[in-house]
């Protein structure tokens, strides 16, 4: 006997509105073949019971509440469409800036996120979404060739699934060498994209550019990432999180009260003392992983910033100042 419900409609429209009826709550049995029908042809209450078989199966977790003869979604559980606070929409709308100033994969991820989230949130969040951000970011866009753009896309899906990858690496004076690593995370840094790893040939920690990791090759050789390491925190005692080495250095810098406010502001470094100064000025002791790392930054500054101490870094910021007056004078001919 054929069944007696329209064929101009597709199933999965037909799927699609019985999944919103059951989300609303307050159907019976045959209130839902009229919900779902809109005007049409109601289906069959073979039909019916099908479909309803199908989104079981596809693991929607409907019941039947049989005291309200009512069919419902168990608790918890809902398809309705967000809707967005104004803070929560401000803070989607900045986030699809971020992503934009990213840019590469990176920015690519956080887009799809953010749009994800608008598809499912209701139309006024879509309409204010569809503005301007309130927010711009001057972030360093993420640059990757298309090997790279390949690599980073293998080495995520590694650390994902906790695989040992092999490659060959070449290092900032040319020398290549094949490494066998477990990843661990990435860090991003003056839009760059760095892979941080457990080596296995030197037993311990390194950093990897991913512009200079080529042939990279996944294991079926599985690893298990220590429980207490967090990239954040591998990160937080280097100005660009690259930078890292067994012992830390305190150093102290004086800001002038110029940009006194500006310096405390710049949390470069996660282990910092902020010391208060006559004048609006401020001391700022940083424990960091590379001093030279910190000498270069805090160059940035202009005559504003001063190293005080310790002694040994006061006299290699003064020598390095030496060496860039001795470049400005020795090609002082060029600017002629």
């Amino acid at each position: 006997m054929p069944e007696a419900i329209d064929r101009s409609e597709p199933r999965i429209v037909l799927l699609v509105r019985l999944l919103n009826a059951i989300d609303e709550g307050r159907f019976s049995f045959e209130e839902l073949k009229g919900r779902i029908a809109e005007g049409e042809r109601p289906p069959s209450t073979r039909s019916l019971r099908r479909y309803l078989a199908v989104l079981s199966d596809a693991g929607f977790p409907w019941y039947f509440d049989r005291a309200a003869n009512r069919y419902r979604f168990a608790e918890g559980y809902s398809l309705r469409r967000l809707e967005l606070t104004p803070s929560e929409l401000f803070g989607l709308v900045a986030l699809r800036s971020l992503g934009a100033s990213l840019g590469g994969s990176i920015g690519g991820y956080v887009d799809d996120v953010t749009e994800k989230l608008l598809s499912s949130a209701g139309s006024s969040a879509r309409r204010g979404a569809g503005t301007s951000s309130p927010v711009a970011f001057r972030l360093s866009e993420i640059r990757l060739d298309e090997q790279g753009e390949k690599a980073f896309a293998l080495l995520s899906e590694a650390e994902r699934n906790s695989r040992t990858v092999r490659f060959h690496y070449t290092d900032k004076e040319g020398r290549q060498t094949e490494r066998r690593v477990d990843p661990y995370g990435f860090i991003v840094s003056a839009g760059r994209v760095y892979l941080v790893a457990h080596d296995h040939t030197r037993n311990d920690k390194r950093v990897f550019a991913i512009e200079n990791i080529t042939s990279p090759d996944v294991s079926g050789s599985t690893f298990h990432k220590p429980e207490d390491f967090d990239v954040e925190t591998f990160a937080a005692a280097s100005i660009s999180g690259v930078l890292h080495s067994e012992r830390t250095t305190e150093v102290r810098v004086h800001f002038g009260a110029r940009v006194a406010k500006a310096a405390v502001a710049a949390r470069v470094v996660a282990d910092r003392a902020v010391r208060r100064a006559p004048g609006g000025s401020v001391d700022i002791t940083y424990t960091v992983a590379d001093v030279d790392e910190l000498m270069r930054w805090v160059l940035g500054w202009g005559a504003e910033a001063e190293v005080l101490g310790p002694a040994d870094i006061r006299t290699r910021m003064r020598e390095l100042l030496g060496s860039i007056r001795g470049v400005y004078e020795k090609n002082e001919t060029r600017c002629r």
